[in-house]
């Protein structure tokens, strides 16, 4: 947590652009480092449906955390632009909590050696779970690339007004990541992360259909519950198809999906200038992807 609040606060005193950009992909790996360490620590502590319930509670916890430091962040750059990087220095007060608090994993025999059993057909389900959280990574991200812009334009929201607004999707988000277990319960993950594909393209097809304000309040709830059905719910289902020997590989390899899902959103903007076409491509990427992970998580429960 060191280099994070390290080289998250140092970016208020850097001039230089490329210095600027090499300290906020330093800034990537530490944020990635900080992801795959507390997954790997959830999944040393926990099994079976506990784990599941813990890991949808961190996938709450940071949604949370987007809410709350992106309000407190949105306030301190009113005062002064330099002050939103001083957030980055709660990581040493989380460091100091961690090191006081958190207790060693005890790992008996009998869990090593069940976390060290590889499982059936895990490479082809570790990458189905990768190219998954890419894609529902980028779904999401679309709205919070365009939204900022699309809001203001056509419905006069204030910058402020927006900023609740992205803020209620993430709100949505926890509600549903709360929820995600007991839908997994009644459905199975490979269903319900389908679900979760499918809410997105209810959520775009309301913007890509609709120029109401009282319509927006679906976009709300059907976006942050494909969030909620999707990414804490993939998180888990990598820790379930990794062994002790593949665990950190695989936590690395599903932090690069989520965000390198974030990445790929930012090219939706070349669609077209017109965002209700941009929403209609949004509809049909996310009603392709539910259609070939329906089809592909079957053929895994199958073999």
């Amino acid at each position: 947590m060191e280099p994070y609040a390290i080289l998250g606060v140092i970016g208020a005193f850097i001039s230089n652009d490329y210095i600027l950009i090499l300290d906020r992909i330093l800034l990537g790996g530490a944020t990635v480092a900080v992801q795959v360490s507390i997954t790997g620590y959830i999944a040393d502590c926990f099994t079976g449906e506990t784990r599941m319930k813990m890991i949808a509670w961190q996938g709450m916890a940071i949604e949370l955390g987007g809410v709350v430091f992106l309000a407190i962040g949105g306030i301190l750059g009113e005062i002064n632009w330099q002050f939103p990087f001083y957030i980055y220095l709660i990581a040493l007060l989380c460091m100091v909590f961690v090191m006081k608090t958190l207790p060693q994993p005890e790992i008996t025999s009998s869990t090593e050696k069940v976390s060290t059993e590889t499982p059936k057909n895990n490479k082809y389900r570790v990458k189905l779970i990768f190219i998954a959280s890419l894609l529902a990574m980028m779904l999401f991200f679309v709205g919070f690339v365009t939204l900022p812009l699309y809001l203001p334009q056509t419905f006069e929201f204030t910058e402020s007004v927006t900023g609740y607004f992205m803020a209620s999707i993430s709100l949505i988000a926890i509600i549903t990541a709360s929820q995600m277990p007991q839908m997994v319960k009644l459905l199975g993950d490979g269903k319900t992360v389908v679900l979760g594909f499918s809410f997105f393209m209810l959520g775009y097809l309301v913007l890509a259909t609709t120029a109401s304000i009282p319509f927006l309040v679906l976009t709300v709830i059907f976006i942050g519950v494909g969030f909620g059905f999707t990414i804490p719910l993939l998180n888990h289902m990598m820790v379930e198809a990794s062994t002790a020997k593949t665990q950190g590989k695989n936590l690395g390899l599903f932090s690069m999906g989520v965000f390198g899902g974030q990445f790929l959103s930012t090219f939706i903007e070349y669609v077209s200038h017109d965002y209700k076409a941009i929403y209609a491509v949004a509809v049909g990427l996310a009603l392709i992807i539910a259609s070939v992970m329906f089809i592909m998580f079957r053929n895994v429960a199958k073999k």
